[in-house]
């Protein structure tokens, strides 16, 4: 008789891919149920109040889910393409790529972390209060993806994990986007449709930047305190081996060689990258009118006879850039540390091609994040989900109201996650609203910018958070798990902050 072999049939939990993809199928299948329907838009595009209707049923089948992830990528008319995101990231692989060719980056690494030593907490405390700042001047957001391959083995060189090292930066921009104080995107957008000056309430958005900040602090290093005293504490410690290999922390962490004349140009590069990076997507102009400068010096640098057309006369001027620029800078860097770095040209394309195919897959998950969205426009089901909410907010007490105005935007946030395409779809109608219900309007704007940051900090439709992820080698269940009492803490402060707000 043949013996029979017992086979233990462990549950494994699907990759992010499956996980998005079941998402679409979801919607796809709300699309069967939900009424469609329609507002009327004005010229700007913006739906109009009270102009809801029903339109004919448009559900979507098979071939729409699996085209969803395609139209992601390259986009249509209902729905804008993440190609320009992925490219960006692609791009992002290359020039670390061509970075490490030079060895500048992992010697650079162990310095930090060798410096750090005994001031962690510290290292935590001020990267941590700069991307709060990003996320609240300018949304910074996907643009944090090039950050990811630096910080996370930096963190786990000093002995926390990689959750510590996604917590600084995706928390600490989500927490800066909900209280964004001068953002374009949706502090901007959104006081510009309701009427108001952006700056209208911009004291109160600081207060609440300053605590939500705090909370954010203090919950990263209250985690990272805990498995610095014991590592098997961390979330994801039954990977840590493999992490630690994968981020090459061990040879990161290890006494650091002298710099070479060469990796330190290097280096400077690399720093000069991201500084200009920066310094090209902060809206100057949205912050202060009169904050011209990078407008003035760029139409006269591009009329000066041959050195203009020589540079480029459709130079986009610094604080105007958006994706094209910043991935065009990464790409003019890349070659430029190959002068620099004096990288052989056949050892550059190399570089450049191996350093894009690491983040092959994180410039995949983005466009198939962006297919939710996709079923959910070509289903025309967003709006009539929206005139559920008119319905349900129309008549209550001013508290009531601004409360579950927040609400209502964090369920639209996880089906519409722009928030500047938020605002257009939202903004017009609940201002409105707000006014019936005697709400200021820079409360209703801050209930609004508040559901879109913390949202997009646990939402799989996120390009942003998928593609941290990715990144990081983070599962997005056990990020879950990590955050999500942190986040319920945020959604209570920031209903009592608002609260507060309409009493005042």
């Amino acid at each position: 008789m043949e013996k029979q072999v017992k086979t233990n049939h462990k549950f494994h939990m699907p990759s992010a891919f499956t996980i998005l993809f079941m998402l679409i199928v979801l919607i796809a299948v709300l699309t069967w149920i939900v009424p469609a329907g329609e507002y009327q838009v004005d010229s700007a595009g913006n739906m109009i109040s009270g102009t809801y209707h029903t339109v004919a049923s448009h559900p979507q089948g098979i071939w729409d889910v699996f085209m969803a992830p395609i139209i992601g990528m390259i986009g249509n008319k209902a729905t804008t393409g993440a190609i320009d995101i992925a490219l960006f990231i692609l791009v992002i692989g290359g020039f670390l790529g061509v970075v490490n060719k030079t060895g500048a980056l992992d010697d650079g690494i162990r310095s930090i972390v060798t410096n750090s030593k005994g001031h962690e907490k510290r290292l935590i405390v001020i990267l941590t209060i700069i991307f709060a700042i990003g996320g609240s001047t300018y949304g910074m957001g996907e643009e944090t993806l090039a950050f990811f391959p630096l910080i996370v083995p930096i963190m786990m060189g000093v002995g926390y994990d990689s959750l510590v090292a996604a917590g600084i930066i995706i928390l600490g921009t989500r927490v800066g986007d909900l209280a964004s104080t001068v953002n374009p995107f949706s502090t901007g957008v959104a006081s510009g449709i309701i009427k108001i000056s952006p700056g209208s309430g911009l004291g109160s958005r600081i207060i609440l930047l300053v605590i939500v900040t705090a909370l954010t602090i203090g919950f990263i290093l209250h985690y990272a305190n805990k498995i610095k005293q014991d590592p098997t504490k961390s979330l994801v410690y039954k990977q840590r081996k493999a992490d630690m290999k994968f981020f090459e922390v061990a040879e990161r962490s290890s006494k650091p060689q002298p710099l070479t004349k060469v990796q330190k140009h290097v280096l400077v590069v690399f720093a000069l990258t991201f500084i200009i990076m920066i310094v090209g997507l902060v809206p100057w102009t949205s912050i202060n009118k009169s904050w011209t400068f990078f407008d003035t010096f760029t139409k006269w640098l591009t009329s000066v006879p041959f050195l203009g057309n020589f540079l480029g006369a459709d130079m986009t001027a610094l604080g105007s850039w958006y994706f094209n620029e910043i991935t065009m800078l990464f790409l003019f860097m890349s070659v430029v540390i190959m002068f620099v770095g004096h990288i052989k040209e056949a050892n550059f394309v190399d570089s450049f091609m191996k350093g894009m195919c690491e983040l092959l897959n994180v410039a995949i998950i983005v466009a198939v994040a962006r297919g939710i969205q996709v079923v959910m426009n070509n289903g025309k089901i967003t709006g009539t989900i929206l005139h559920w909410g008119e319905l349900s907010l129309s008549g209550m007490p001013k508290a009531a109201f601004i409360i579950f105005a927040f609400i209502f935007f964090i369920i639209l946030s996880f089906l519409i996650p722009s928030s500047s395409g938020l605002a257009a779809a939202t903004m017009g109608i609940m201002g409105s609203l707000a006014h019936f219900a005697h709400v200021d309007g820079s409360v209703l704007v801050t209930s609004y910018q508040a559901a879109t940051g913390l949202i997009t900090a646990v939402t799989p439709t996120a390009g942003m958070l998928v593609g941290a992820l990715a990144l990081s080698r983070i599962p997005i269940t056990v990020y879950w798990k990590w955050v999500y009492k942190f986040i319920l803490l945020l959604i209570l402060v920031t209903c009592v902050y608002l609260a507060v707000l309409t009493m005042l």
